[in-house]
């Protein structure tokens, strides 16, 4: 009895930290809703250059993520262990990252953008794609500095102010998208390159705005860097870099199963990808929801190991799980009950909602075991263990979903939902042996 109320005794601090992460999370898929549904009033074709785009560009941007989770991981610990002089220093080092990969991946992507057609997809879509691409692959700079800020302000404490800019930037991509796409107050219809536009000002906006509050807020101030302009020291870059470049990799292996689905929807045909963009992003936002959960608890167990609080590791994590599972068992039930209404939400063309409302059932049944898969990897980087982790992942995305997705749907006669049910196969493998870890790392202080 004991045991379980450690458990519970977790649940409030761990919601309190995760309801706004999870709010910011949702806010920014809200940015790919709205452009998915604004892009989709103009036709199946653009919507579909801007799944192929998106996923494309996802893979670049999950990296980039991988490589600023660190700063939440080592400002908690630090913050734990009450130093907050390197709290700062992981910050200072956090943004020297994002800005080199940031230009790094932003060359690469304007490079990638000549070689497209690689990745045979329907010559209508290929022909659109382009300027979107280029543009929102020049926000990736801008996203990662924000992403090294808010993880700073969520990792002290700070979690509320990052979340109602992330809402502005929604409302503000919104009203851009209305002028930029459609051509109203005296601008160009530009359709998709116009969304592009959108999500680039948008975005450097954001960096900006957060940049400028935290820079005035009392409460970081006291953990705020000293010496902007100092050296930066090779032995905190390597730690960062040491977390970083597996947590990008595990990413990587999951959103590049997930942009390989893409690319298999695209030989499917342009229906087929614009379905998949639907089921994708009513999948995603959903999964944001986990990973907002995913990420407190992960700052969560930093935190106790920083303050040398081993006993608590268990309670934190499993409550975290026990949690995930019961707001995925909600999403299953919505998809099973609504997708074909949800997927009507995007586009008119009833084939392309009909395939949608198939897929969304597949997202459904895959819920629970997406949910637990990134909170258990959460949990995992918060222990600094990510090695293993990264094989996991590796298999099941590399060696269970992509193959499976290739044999059944499209040699197979499974089509879109094949790749879709491949997809399960492999967040289920993760699911279970990244759950498996962390329950064996910690099974000494239970």
């Amino acid at each position: 009895m004991r045991r379980f109320s450690s458990f519970f005794a977790e649940v409030r601090p761990t919601l309190a930290l995760a309801v706004p992460i999870i709010v910011g999370q949702v806010s920014q898929m809200l940015m790919g809703i709205t452009d998915s549904v604004m892009i989709g009033q103009t036709g199946t074709v653009p919507l579909a250059a801007s799944s192929f785009g998106g996923n494309v560009f996802g893979v670049f941007y999950v990296i980039g993520i991988g490589l600023m989770i660190p700063v939440a991981v080592f400002v908690a610990r630090a913050r734990g262990a009450a130093r907050l002089q390197d709290c700062g220093e992981y910050l200072r080092h956090g943004l020297a990252l994002a800005l080199g990969f940031g230009v790094l991946e932003t060359l690469a992507m304007v490079a990638l953008g000549w070689q497209l057609h690689w990745f045979q997809q329907p010559p209508e879509v290929l022909a659109l794609v382009n300027p979107f691409f280029w543009l929102i692959g020049a926000s990736i700079t801008p996203v990662l500095v924000y992403l090294a800020l808010r993880q700073f302000a969520e990792a002290m404490g700070r979690p509320w102010v990052p979340m109602f800019i992330m809402l502005g930037g929604v409302g503000l991509n919104i009203f851009l998208n209305w002028i930029f796409i459609y051509g109203n107050l005296g601008a160009p219809a530009l359709g998709l390159t116009g969304a592009g536009i959108s999500t680039l000002i948008s975005r450097t906006l954001g960096a900006w705005v957060i940049f400028e509050w935290m820079r005035r807020d009392p409460a970081a101030r006291a953990a705020w860097p000293k010496q902007w302009w100092a050296p930066l020291s090779t032995t905190r870059l390597k730690e960062m870099l040491q977390l970083g470049l597996p947590t990008s990799g595990i990413l990587f292996f999951e959103s590049g199963a997930f942009a390989a689905a893409a690319i298999m929807m695209g030989w499917l045909g342009a229906a087929a990808l614009a379905a998949h963009q639907i089921a994708f992003t009513c999948a995603g936002t959903t999964f944001m929801v986990t990973l907002g959960l995913s990420m407190a608890a992960g700052m969560r167990v930093s935190a106790a190991v920083g303050a040398k609080e081993p006993a608590r590791l268990r309670p934190i994590g499993f409550s975290a799980l026990g949690l995930g599972v019961i707001i995925a068992a909600v999403f299953m039930v919505i998809y099973l009950v609504a997708g074909r209404a949800v997927a009507g939400w995007f586009v008119d063309d009833a084939g392309v909602v009909a395939l949608a409302a198939q897929l969304l059932v597949v997202a459904a049944l895959f819920q629970i075991v997406d949910g637990a898969q990134v909170i258990s990897a959460a949990l995992l980087r918060g222990l600094q263990d990510v090695k293993l982790p990264a094989i996991i992942t590796l298999v099941a995305y590399w060696g269970v979903a992509i193959p499976g997705g290739f044999f059944l749907g499209v040699h197979g006669k499974f089509g879109a939902v094949g790749i879709w049910s491949a997809l399960a196969a492999g967040l289920g493998f993760a699911a279970i042996f990244l759950g498996w870890r962390f329950a064996r790392l910690t099974r000494s202080h239970a």
